[in-house]
Formats: C-alpha cells, structure tokens, sequence
C-alpha cells in the first residue's frame, strides 16, 4: 500500500462529480476505482490517502491518473474574492481534481450520458462492461469487468446495446466503435491535439454535441481549458453570469471551476 497526505483531493467529491462512471464508495471512507482493466482500493480519512498497490502502480498509473502532481490549490487562490459564489462553490467542492482518463472510455461515457442521469449512467455502463468487456479477478478475490474495447461493440448492430438499458444512444455506441475499429477515428492523433482540434474532431463523431465533446476534452483528453455547459451549467451562468463566464480571467484552468460549480450546483443548497 501507498500513504500519501495530499491537499485539495476528496474522493467523495470526485465520485459524485460527474466525470467518472466506474468510482464507486463500498464503505465509510472507502472507494473502489476500476479504470480500463485496472482496480484499485483507496481508504481516505482524516487527509490521508491509502493506495492499496504497488509505489511503482502508484507512480506509474495511480498519481497521473487523479491529477496529484498538479497544486489545485493555486486555482483556488486565482479565484476572484468578490465572486463570492465561486469561491463558496471552490470551498464546497475543492477537493475535486480532473482526471486523467481513458480517451475511448470517455467518448462511450458521455455518448451514454446524454439526457441521463448519473445513477443511470453508472448502471449502463456496468451493464456494457458485464456484457462486453473481460472479467478480471483481484489478488484478493474480488471479479469486476474491464471496460470493453471498440472492437466488442463493432460487430454489433446499431440496436444491440438497447439490452444493456442504452435506449436510443445504442446506436451513438455503436456507430463510434465501428468508425475507430475502421480507421475512421484515430484516438492516439487526437490524443495528439490541442484542445480546438481535438473539440473539432471529436465533433465529427456521431452523436458527439458540443457538451459531450468539451466533456471528453475535459475529462479524457486533460484540456483544462474545456468548459462543459449542460443544464446545470447553464442553470448557474443565467443566474451569475448573465455576462458569461470570464474564462479569460482564469484561462487554462477553466474546466477546473466548471467542475467546482457542477458540484455546488448538485449539492450546494442541501449544505447552506
């Protein structure tokens, strides 16, 4: 295992922050993290964080993963004192970090994410996963799925997915897989891209919005810059806003405090 004490990193806030699907709290300050074809435990109480894998895991997956080489702190401190309801939704949600996840897992994700919930999100992509992806046991015991790759939904058809509880964003799925597996999307030359193109070429992609591509370039390809607007979003820029958000003060980082009001939108009144 792996100690580590770490500021601005709270993983009951990045679970229910809307940018990962496979996070998921078994117990009083523990997490379960599945990753690709990757699982790790972390105990979390009292600032310190428990990695339960190798310091070579940790180093080489782990801490680029959940973002910790990077001071949020420094975000925080860049945020306008009179913007008094973003520093309250940066002191609600600070612990969150963006992280640094798989670029096809991603784009599945959020196909699936749209006009859904997180709840229902998180039980279609288990579904998928138990259907499609390969099953994986732990040194421990423990079985869980891997994150199927796009060559298990390319053979399929384009209402196939519609079992696993994907309604019409089977075909969204479905479509995407067979345009990677085909040539058609290259994800390591959009890995490749800064933000603009890589927004440009995901757009391209069936099904792909402008949210859902700022989602992708935020939370699997790592443009910071990205700035996704859904209607909890745009809910707190008509009401705070009304000039839109100045992205140009806090340029680069702009993602960060997009996630910081996301939170405080979800669970900012039920603590005030």
């Amino acid at each position: 295992m792996v100690k580590k004490q770490i500021e601005n990193f709270d993983l009951e806030q990045i679970c229910n922050s809307g940018q990962c699907f496979r996070m998921k709290k078994l117990a009083e300050n523990k997490y379960r993290i599945i990753v690709g074809a990757r699982y790790l435990d972390v105990y979390q109480k009292d600032g310190e964080s428990i990695f339960y894998c190798s310091l070579e895991e940790f180093t080489e997956v782990w801490e680029e993963y959940f973002d910790l080489k990077r001071a949020y702190k420094l975000y925080i401190e860049k945020i306008n004192p009179k913007d008094t309801y973003l520093v309250n939704a940066a002191k609600l949600g600070g612990g969150i970090r963006i992280l640094k996840q798989d670029l096809w897992e991603m784009i599945v994700s959020f196909l699936i994410s749209q006009q859904n919930n997180i709840v229902r999100i998180r039980r279609c992509i288990e579904n998928i996963c138990r259907e499609y992806g390969e099953e994986k046991i732990t040194v421990s015991g423990e079985h869980y799925y891997a994150f199927p790759k796009a060559e298990a939904f390319a053979c399929l058809e384009e209402d196939d997915l519609k079992a696993c509880n994907l309604g019409y964003r089977s075909r969204y799925v479905v479509r995407a897989a067979k345009a990677v597996v085909a040539g058609e999307i290259d994800l390591q030359a959009i890995e490749k891209m800064k933000y603009a193109k890589a927004k440009e070429e995901l757009l391209k992609i069936f099904g792909v919005g402008v949210k859902v591509a700022d989602c992708i370039c935020l939370f699997g390809l790592h443009h910071l810059e990205a700035f996704p607007v859904d209607t909890h979003i745009n809910q707190a820029l008509e009401k705070h806003y009304k000039r839109g958000f100045p992205k140009r003060r806090y340029k680069g980082f702009e993602g960060v405090l997009q996630q910081y009001i996301f939170y405080y939108e979800l669970f900012g009144e039920k603590t005030e």
